[in-house]
């Protein structure tokens, strides 16, 4: 019989060693959880309100209701869940206080000009705090070598545009939020930012390790996606209106999550668990499991294993 953790037992470790130090610090990993269909919802509500106490980003992601080979479908899937505008202005806050100007009791949230929240602080004129401001952004977000061209170019213009949207309805970082989510895939309302490409196969991935990095920078903690793919696993159409998997779809996606272990190193203040069930371990040639794509079965399984023990920071692990 395999060993199994308590759910509890390894949230506990996944806390200590990786949300409270590593993560927060800029490191990021990749967890598989091995789970019943019962526990993975308990799993995610979990996840979340560790996420709630530790001022993570939380991010989650279900196989059954968007294509996880992907990786354009991930970034749009994890855009949507993102307040922009409140990081854009959470990044003005920050550039401010670097500068030396009094911050505190400014809530990114509120839907006052940021800039003239900062002034008044501070008993300045807005335009005086403008030009040192909107230099930091050039210097630690527009130039910034972490993010892509045309995310790094979209954050910034999102920082401009809380300065120039005069408020109510209209708001001028409305096409580069449509473009983020996915809501608007055409290019034509982006020229005026100066942005020419589309967020595709080829670019999902580094806009992902863009928005992880963006992320981290300006909240100082990071973000755990939890991405359900259990629906790969069906070698069966149940044809319920939800997302099938053929087999060549389902080595795409171990493809997608190979890519992402080996480049671990390219995500910033990240923990993405990917929460499966136990056909996930099949290696049947005719099955969905990790067998059918040896590249990934190899970077997760367990070489060593103890009869008794359990070893709680392994890549894979079965919870219970």
């Amino acid at each position: 019989m395999t060993n199994t953790i308590p759910m509890d037992s390894w949230l506990r470790v996944v806390d200590d060693e990786y949300l409270r130090t590593f993560v927060r610090e800029g490191g990021a990993s990749i967890k598989f959880a091995v789970t019943s269909d019962e526990l993975r919802g308990r799993l995610a509500g979990r996840l979340k309100a560790l996420c709630r106490e530790a001022n993570y980003t939380f991010v989650e992601m279900d196989a059954a209701r968007l294509r996880a080979y992907m990786p354009q479908d991930l970034f749009f899937n994890l855009a949507v869940q993102i307040d922009w505008r409140r990081l854009a202005r959470q990044a003005i806050l920050n550039m401010a206080g670097r500068i030396g100007h009094h911050v505190d009791g400014i809530d990114p949230r509120a839907p006052e000009n940021v800039f003239s929240a900062v002034a008044t602080a501070n008993g300045l004129d807005a335009a005086f705090i403008m030009n040192p401001i909107w230099r930091r952004i050039q210097e630690d977000v527009f130039k910034s070598p972490r993010m892509v061209r045309d995310f790094r170019v979209a954050m910034s213009y999102l920082c401009r545009e809380e300065n120039t949207s005069p408020g109510g309805d209209y708001y001028g970082g409305k096409p580069l939020v449509d473009w983020l989510t996915g809501a608007e895939t055409r290019i034509g309302p982006l020229r005026p930012f100066y942005i020419y490409s589309q967020i595709n196969r080829a670019t999902g991935r580094a806009f992902i390790e863009s928005a992880l990095y963006w992320i981290h920078f300006v909240t100082g903690s990071g973000t755990v996606l939890m991405l359900d793919n259990s629906r790969v696993m069906l070698a069966r159409n149940p044809k319920d209106g939800k997302r099938y998997y053929t087999r060549a779809m389902a080595v795409d996606h171990y493809e997608l999550l190979r890519e992402f272990i080996d480049g671990t190193d390219r995500l910033t203040g990240a923990l993405m668990v990917v929460a499966t069930d136990r056909n996930f371990l099949d290696e049947g040639a005719r099955s969905r499991g990790y067998g059918i794509y040896s590249a990934l079965r190899t970077r997760v399984m367990n070489d060593v294993r103890d009869r008794n023990l359990i070893n709680p920071v392994a890549s894979l692990v079965r919870l219970s």
